[in-house]
């Protein structure tokens, strides 16, 4: 017998070993695909998927290796999951094992690390419940753990401490008064459901959750921002879980995860569990394991949480799903949104995709009667949707890149009591850094790109490769002192609100000030207060925060999507708009989103402004058509990066004349092409785009295609991936 197993490395391959020698042939023959097996691959060992025990290798038995250990008796990886990877690596043209090793927390892809059977918990001592939580005055977030305690019958895990928003010097605290110990829990600890009351369904959202309830395969819900999208999944994920089933919510952005526990805790209690990137190894295990036993009932998480697997599946929520956070860029190059559709299908569950701008991709497939689709046209409660206007900024004096209609808009806002949101897409202090006398200015060494001035801490940052620089106190180039900031960012942003309303609190958020665990959720805590404020961020505060109290939105600069160099750029500006503008007017405020330009009467931004998201979107939809363009058509597009400059280009060339030979029968390629950015992180870049008619003829071409990337020989260290259904041509 041998053991086929698949293995973390790029080849497209699974490899044989022998059964390790002090296992017995029974033991073997009860093996099942998706157990670990630990393997010597090279000099090195590694943890591989089992796919089969086979009888027949066509390699001689006397050149494999017998594996070093077998880790599981019984599968890590269930059936239903392992179907759902094969077909992502065959859909995708990945290596199965590197899929496989996506799939995995981290602690159990490591051959030294399979001792892990609890996990550490906090429960209330007999002293901690006669406390009175007010009595801790001077240590409110102490205080609060208390509460918190006290209201569980059950011990809380510390991923469920810190996943509220608790720092370790916080439970250290109580810890040390004795008002709260230390207990060891089952790594798949169970907490048991409380069904809190459920709000009042208009009609919408009624009709939309019977289309759900009807076992419709996959719902787009298309509601308006601030239309009760929420409400809708909770009641559905609510009936779900009455059937005794679980449900996979997959969110954009980790900043979105606490704003969205909180919604979901608030009615369903402490069995909503939590997975993503900045989870800890043990976190991540801890909440994988309890979704494959069945003990977590609800799990939110971000693009990789779709690989989570489910004892007892019921629904998958993909919310905000035209985000382009879930494509994976880098790597395994996969759409957790188009696997989460797949998942459904395979496991026979409702999957619901939730926006208020869908995307093309979504609505093509509503008009070809793939998806059903469930409009939300009228805000929840009395809301009415914000009035939109544009400000032309043409022959304006502006002040720090704003207008003085603008400030008054902010200055009404805040005498009002309201808070105010400025919304700049570009983080740092200035994007260029010049110098006045000679025109030198801050270039990347390894990009080309310029380089972002940051101010604190001060030093030039490329947002493209990472690469940071101290900034320099006169020109490189003439040594003149002359250097000017040119260009708009979060941080100049906020200074110069700051200097205009100085007894306001202004919260910049962005990547730079949310890299602390808890910064985000200590920022939307004080937002949600009520306070007059003025938030200045990036693309982080566009995406489904409910702020109740806000009354503007003033958007900075709306140009760059309509001369963009990717075709989807209007469709991302329009989004990306209607997203941010979303946030105004909640509940019983008039909401009011002003929008700067250079380009105000722009057909495009007109027709988004006038007639709304869904026919500009129509539009759009026509025009991909007659360009023949996604999702009209299907593409790929293999990048190359190499060192040396010309070696990405004669590498595409050599390819493309071997695909000659092939049948390109409804198969268009172009190129090869410089890429956007044609020298990124001292690679020099090029591009082959490919063109079918459909995916299945698309996907047969890359059945063989990629079989010439993998045979054509590439010198200097040259590197290609192939991204199946890319977002954006950068």
């Amino acid at each position: 017998m041998f053991l086929r197993v698949a293995l973390p490395t790029p080849l497209r391959r699974l490899f044989d070993y022998l059964p390790p020698l002090d296992e017995s042939a029974e033991s073997i023959s009860k093996l099942k695909a998706g157990c670990r097996i630990a393997v010597a691959f090279g000099p090195r060992p590694m943890v591989g998927i089992l796919i089969e025990v086979a009888h027949i290798s066509e390699i001689a038995k006397d050149k494999l290796r017998p594996a070093l250990n077998i880790l599981d008796r019984e599968p890590i990886i269930p059936v239903a999951s392992l179907d759902l990877f094969k077909w992502a690596a065959d859909y995708y043209h990945h290596s199965l094992g590197d899929v496989l090793q996506n799939a995995l927390p981290a602690w159990l892809r490591q051959v030294d690390r399979q001792d892990i059977d609890s996990q550490a918990g906090l429960q209330i001592t007999a002293t901690g419940r006669d406390t009175d939580p007010s009595s801790l005055k001077s240590a409110k977030k102490q205080a609060a753990l208390l509460s918190l305690l006290q209201h569980s019958d059950q011990p809380l895990t510390e991923t469920d401490i810190i996943q509220h928003g608790f720092a370790r010097n916080i439970i250290n605290g109580l810890l040390e008064k004795q008002l709260i110990q230390s207990v060891r829990l089952p790594l798949a600890y169970s907490h048991s459901v409380v069904f809190g009351e459920p709000l009042k369904l208009n009609q919408e959202q009624q009709l939309a959750l019977d289309t759900i309830s009807k076992g419709a395969h996959c719902t787009l819900l298309a509601g308006i921002t601030g239309s009760g999208k929420t409400e809708v999944y909770l009641q559905a994920i609510e009936s779900s879980i009455k059937q005794g089933k679980q449900a996979l919510v997959l969110v954009p952005e980790i900043g979105l995860t606490p704003q969205t526990l909180q919604r979901f805790e608030a009615r369903f209690g402490p069995c909503v569990k939590l997975i993503h990137s900045a989870c800890s190894d043990g976190e991540r295990l801890a909440t994988w394991l309890a979704a494959k036993d069945g003990a977590a009932s609800i799990i939110i998480g971000t693009r990789s949480a779709i690989f989570t697997p489910l004892a007892k599946p019921g629904i998958i929520i993909v919310d905000e799903e035209h985000d382009a956070s879930f494509k994976q860029q880098d790597g395994f190059r996969y759409s957790a949104r188009d696997l989460a559709v797949v998942r459904a299908a395979q496991e026979s569950i409702p999957v619901v995709l939730g926006s208020a701008t869908p995307s093309l991709e979504s609505l093509a497939n509503v008009k070809a009667g793939r998806y059903q689709i469930a409009k939300l046209n009228q805000r929840a409660g009395n809301a009415n949707p914000p009035v939109m206007r544009t400000i032309d900024l043409r022959h304006q004096k502006l002040n720090n890149g704003f207008s003085p209609e603008s400030l008054f808009a902010l200055r009404r806002c805040l005498d009002k009591g309201q808070q105010a949101l400025v919304f700049i897409n570009r983080r740092g202090y200035a994007p260029v850094l010049m110098c006045h006398d000679c025109g030198w200015y801050a270039q990347c060494q390894h990009c080309e790109a310029r380089m972002t001035t940051h101010l604190r801490p001060a030093h030039l940052h490329c947002h493209h490769c990472d690469n940071q620089q101290r900034l320099p106190n006169s020109c490189p180039s003439c040594r003149s002192r002359q250097m000017v900031l040119i260009g708009q960012g979060t941080e100049r942003s906020e200074e110069a609100l700051q200097a205009e309303f100085p007894h306001v609190d202004v919260l910049r958020i962005d990547r730079d000030t949310t890299s602390r665990k808890t910064a985000m959720s200590e920022m939307l805590d004080q937002i949600q207060q009520g306070k007059p404020c003025i938030m200045v961020g990036t693309q982080m505060l566009a995406k489904g925060h409910h702020f109740p109290k806000l009354g503007l939105v003033l958007i900075l600069d709306a140009d760059g999507g309509l001369f963009s160099a990717d075709f989807r750029g209007p469709e991302k500006m329009a989004q990306l708009l209607i997203q941010v503008a979303g946030r105004a007017g909640r509940e019983d405020l008039a909401g009011e989103v002003l929008i700067q330009s250079h380009q105000p009467d722009h057909p495009q931004l007109q027709l988004l402004l006038q007639r709304g998201y869904f026919h500009f979107a129509s539009e759009l939809l026509q025009l991909r058509q007659v360009q023949q363009l996604p999702p009209a058509t299907a593409m790929a597009m293999v990048r190359v990066s190499a060192n040396k400059q010309d070696s990405p280009e004669a590498f595409l060339e050599e390819v493309i004349l071997k695909a000659d030979q092939l049948n390109q029968t409804g198969i268009k390629l172009m190129g090869p092409l410089p890429a956007p950015m044609p020298k990124r992180a001292g690679k020099f870049r090029a591009q082959l785009h490919i063109q079918a008619n459909n995916k299945s003829i698309l996907k047969n071409f890359l059945n063989v295609f990629v079989g010439l990337l993998e045979t054509t020989k590439g010198k200097d260290q040259l590197h290609w991936s192939l991204d199946v259904d890319p977002i954006d041509m950068f």
